[in-house]
């Protein structure tokens, strides 16, 4: 969300057109932007009956450069530059890295690279304190504030910032569903923020954004530790080589996918639609490849926070998603689950309950759920039929939406196993989502009111 999707009426033709979270962006703005934003979500729901979420996004340590002279330099190859961590106006000779740890963390052969890597300039020197020199391998334009990527060096500055740790205080206090982590290194960084979400006796989920080659090597205790994850390709594509990209894309959303983690598909996804009214074809097979791969969802950011198109891109990304997903491929993952697992019989029934409705054609799995568990368990086998998740927690409903084809509703009056299906089943029925003669699957644990997890599959039709 930016100053785009926020003018009146953009917001809610873009949740008809398919927004289903809707991100915030801590490194933009203030924290009263941030609440005019999270009311306006809030109204909506509750004026629309809706149940979109919202993704809280820290900064993270993410390191910049100061202030520019007249606000553009031009920096020529091969000339040489110093970076301080003291403040001052920057020219085509010095500029302020906003790094307190800048000096101490580099050394002569680093790459810094700024802006996306447009800049790239390498450490050649460094005084006693304060200054580095560098020389200018790739010049180029540069404007104030623009972002530091140091992709070969191994930085000091906590995965936590103090200004994250107000935004996340600010976050928790507005109960936003989910909150992403910027440049998780490893699983401790989740670890760290879950407990103190916990804390605080909140129930918000987290995101680890993968854009860290740290992040990659300790992949599989990060997916353990994380409620989800965002492959946060703009970074990523800078720390790292940007043609391991898409291979780490795919080798990430696969171990979601097998973890029943929800994983998220992110930057410059349709980036021509800032500017342009339609994307390219490059950006319609990008956004195409992401959905066949499995996504549960992918992200836009400048294209509706700033962009000249915001219900536009929505509703072009929409079309393509709806394509694909038109694709029987796509469907029925059969992720086998995990013998002797404190799980094993939640795992099999969620697994079966998607192998029953592949065999027998019903247009839906019916499930039960307080935690969200069995939700994100049957989602991952990305079954072909509707996901209908009743439950009597009102902190996951909005949280569901993140989670691919979940569909989620509140439901209190848990009585005898038979009355509860029937009277779901009528529901249902009367909202539309079912007809007469249609074949259902039903997930839930016995007994009902002891909200336990996922032992009974029941297979029926609705009359």
């Amino acid at each position: 969300m930016g100053p785009a999707s926020m003018a009146p009426g953009v917001l809610e033709a873009m949740i008809k057109a398919g927004v289903n979270v809707c991100r915030i962006n801590a490194s933009h703005g203030d924290h009263a932007m941030h609440q005019e934003a999270i009311d306006m979500v809030r109204k909506l729901n509750e004026d629309k009956k809706l149940k979109v979420a919202v993704l809280y996004d820290l900064q993270g340590p993410k390191m910049r450069i100061g202030d520019i002279e007249n606000n553009l330099i031009h920096l020529t190859e091969d000339e040489t530059l110093i970076l301080t961590i003291v403040k001052c106006i920057g020219t085509k000779e010095k500029i302020q890295i906003k790094y307190p740890l800048f000096h101490d963390d580099v050394h002569v052969g680093d790459t810094v690279l700024i802006d996306d890597g447009k800049i790239e300039l390498q450490v050649i020197a460094k005084a006693e304190k304060e200054e580095v020199t560098a020389k200018v391998i790739h010049g180029g334009p540069l404007s104030s504030k623009k972002g530091i990527n140091l992709p070969y060096t191994k930085i000091s500055l906590p995965s936590l910032t103090e200004k994250d740790k107000e935004d996340l205080e600010f976050a928790l206090k507005n109960n936003v569903e989910w909150i992403g982590l910027s440049f998780v290194r490893s699983a401790t960084d989740i670890s760290e923020l879950k407990e103190i979400i916990k804390q605080n006796n909140k129930t918000t989920r987290v995101i680890a954004k993968i854009e860290k080659p740290e992040a990659v090597r300790d992949i599989d205790n990060i997916v353990k530790a994380t409620d989800a994850i965002m492959v946060a390709r703009g970074d990523l594509g800078v720390e790292m080589a940007m043609e391991k990209v898409p291979v780490i894309q795919k080798m990430l959303v696969s171990k979601a996918i097998a973890a029943s983690k929800p994983v998220i598909i992110a930057t410059q996804m349709m980036e021509s639609m800032i500017l342009n009214y339609r994307p390219t074809r490059a950006e319609t097979n990008d956004v195409a490849n992401a959905v066949f791969d499995g996504a549960d969802a992918l992200m836009l950011s400048a294209e509706t926070s700033v962009g000249q198109f915001p219900v536009k891109v929505i509703e072009s990304m929409t079309k393509i998603i709806a394509m694909v997903e038109s694709e029987s491929v796509i469907y029925n993952r059969h992720i086998q689950p995990v013998k002797h697992s404190k799980s094993f019989i939640s795992d099999s029934v969620c697994y079966n309950s998607c192998v029953m409705a592949q065999q027998s054609g019903a247009k839906a799995i019916i499930a039960m759920t307080h935690s969200g568990y069995t939700a994100y368990r049957i989602s991952s086998q990305r079954p072909d039929c509707n996901i209908f998740i009743f439950t009597d927690n009102r902190s996951i409903l909005n949280m569901l939406s993140l989670v691919w084809g979940v569909q989620a509703f509140f439901y209190n009056k848990y009585e005898s196993t038979d009355n509860t299906i029937k009277d779901i089943k009528f529901f249902l029925k009367e909202k539309g989502y079912l007809e007469t003669g249609d074949m259902a699957i039903n997930v839930f644990s016995t007994p009902l009111d002891e909200r336990g997890m996922a032992n009974t599959i029941k297979l029926n039709v609705i009359n």
